[in-house]
């Protein structure tokens, strides 16, 4: 058990941000700790339709709020793989509800990191569970040198920027929108 739990937090490491960098990298823009997650977001060319879609569920004044929160934020990318015309229709006015679950659904109350995944998966034989704020659960588990997320429907997303500190909780860039 203490080699699996030393194995997992390697890896965590090769994946996560250091504890020593000072503001981070994300879509080409820095990622400042004294920051909200909507003000570094915005900044970022790589969750340009993350931010229109928190803009169009009105969830900005939420996600500026105290917190804290942990955002599986997907990239512009993770949105593409969607089939075509999925964002489009989702940020129209009259489907505000099913996008506000799909977003409240990447989102869990607290300042999770990446370690602190790590060690729940160790104690819970490789695997940790976490609820969001939209009442679901996501999955975690070891792969390669990180953590996939498994959704509600069994899709597969991959952390692949952790730990990106936020004045009101931390970011973890995922690779695939998750579904409740």
């Amino acid at each position: 058990m203490k080699t699996a739990f030393l194995a997992v937090t390697a890896a965590l490491a090769l994946t996560a941000v250091p504890a020593t960098a000072h503001n981070p990298m994300v879509g080409g823009a820095a990622m400042y700790s004294t920051k909200t997650i909507v003000a570094n977001a915005v900044n970022s060319k790589d969750h340009t339709t993350l931010v229109a879609a928190v803009k169009a569920a009105g969830l900005v004044d939420t996600l500026n709020s105290k917190g804290p929160f942990t955002v599986f934020a997907p990239t512009n990318a993770a949105f593409a793989k969607l089939p075509a015309g999925t964002v489009e229709t989702l940020v129209k006015p009259e489907n505000k509800d099913t996008l506000t679950k799909i977003l409240t659904y990447h989102v869990v109350p607290g300042r999770i990191t990446s370690g602190q995944i790590a060690s729940m998966a160790a104690r819970h034989h490789g695997t940790a569970t976490l609820t969001t704020v939209e009442g679901g659960k996501l999955k975690f588990r070891k792969s390669g040198r990180g953590f996939e997320v498994i959704d509600a429907k069994g899709g597969h997303a991959h952390i692949t920027i952790a730990n990106v500190m936020q004045s009101n909780g931390v970011i973890h860039v995922v690779d695939t929108v998750l579904m409740p």
